[in-house]
C-alpha cells in the first residue's frame, strides 16, 4: 500500500513513483519502470534512475520536517549494475537516509535496488530546506 507524497509532483506522477514508508530520516519508494523509460540497450535510463534517486533523498530529508520542502543543491550518482524493466513488472526499490542536517541543509544518500535485491545505484545528496507557500505563490527556499 502506497503512502501520499505530501506535495503534488506532477514529473513523479508520471513516471509512476510510489511512496512506500516513511519517516525518522528514511524513506522507501518504488519506482516500476515501463519501456517508455528504457535506454537504447533496454535497461532503465540513467536519467530515470537519477530522478528517482534525486526525489528518494529529498523524501528522506523531508522525513524530519514535513511542513518543509528540500531543494536539491547537488547530487552524485554511481551507477553500479544496470536497472532491468521486470518482466513481471516488479518495482525498483530506493531506499533514501538522511546522513546529517542542520538548520538549513541536508545531507542524505540513497540506494537503489531491482526486483532482485541487486544493488543498482548509489547516490548523495546535498538538499536545502524550503518553506512551502500557498499554491498561487512560487517556493522560495527559506534563509
Amino acid at each position: 500500500m502506497s503512502l501520499e507524497f505530501h506535495a503534488s509532483i506532477p514529473f513523479v506522477e508520471s513516471l509512476g513513483i510510489t511512496l512506500e514508508d516513511l519517516g525518522d530520516g528514511e524513506a522507501t519508494l518504488h519506482f516500476a519502470p515501463r519501456p517508455e523509460h528504457c535506454n537504447s540497450f533496454g535497461v532503465t535510463h540513467g536519467g530515470a534512475l537519477a530522478t528517482f534517486s534525486d526525489i528518494l533523498m529529498a523524501m528522506a530529508a523531508c522525513s524530519v520536517n514535513r511542513d518543509a520542502g528540500a531543494i536539491t543543491i547537488e547530487m552524485k550518482n554511481s551507477y553500479l549494475r544496470p536497472a532491468p524493466v521486470s518482466d513481471s513488472g516488479a518495482p525498483l526499490v530506493g531506499k533514501g537516509k538522511l546522513l546529517h542536517r542542520t538548520r538549513s541543509m541536508l545531507f542524505v544518500e540513497g540506494r537503489i535496488y531491482d526486483a532482485e535485491g541487486h544493488l543498482c545505484v548509489v547516490s548523495s545528496g546535498t538538499f536545502k530546506y524550503a518553506v512551502r507557500k500557498p499554491s498561487d505563490q512560487t517556493t522560495e527556499p527559506s534563509a
